[in-house]
């Protein structure tokens, strides 16, 4: 649970003065605060952005049954949707060293949306890697792969 005090920080940076990329990363550096890895100690933080507006945010939660643990871009976009958004816009990463998303949400990200702008920053909030998602997945498999 978010304190008052992180929440209106949050708040604060939706300014939407400031453009795009600033906004989400200074997000995602806020919700890495909230990642909980206490085996890896690699904090992750994102904020997904969609076509309404709305942003929201997500860190990696470990569990000692490592094969559970959840990435901050899942946990975005998995908010995203249960909350009906379906059409996902931009997603800002931030990392200790600019690391990308792993295939296991890059294949949840070609779900929603193979042209996703990514922006991946390191954990001073400086742009590493700006791109969009059917660059770092050639060959995506997506729900027109089903088509008979």
């Amino acid at each position: 649970m978010l304190s008052r005090v992180r929440k209106k920080r949050i708040l604060k940076m939706m300014n939407p003065d400031l453009d795009e990329k600033t906004r989400l990363i200074q997000i995602a550096l806020e919700a890495r605060k909230n990642a909980y890895v206490p085996y890896s100690h690699y904090p992750v933080g994102a904020a997904l952005l969609t076509e309404s507006g709305k942003i929201f945010i997500g860190a990696n939660i470990e569990n000692a049954a490592f094969s559970v643990t959840i990435c901050a871009e899942r946990t975005a976009i998995f908010k995203a949707v249960s909350e009906g958004e379906r059409d996902l816009q931009a997603i800002a990463v931030v990392t200790k060293n600019g690391g990308t998303p792993c295939g296991s949400c890059r294949q949840v990200m070609a779900e929603f949306n193979p042209n996703m702008k990514i922006y991946i920053a390191d954990e001073h909030g400086k742009l590493i890697q700006e791109t969009v998602l059917k660059e770092i997945l050639p060959g995506y498999f997506g729900p027109e792969s089903l088509v008979r």
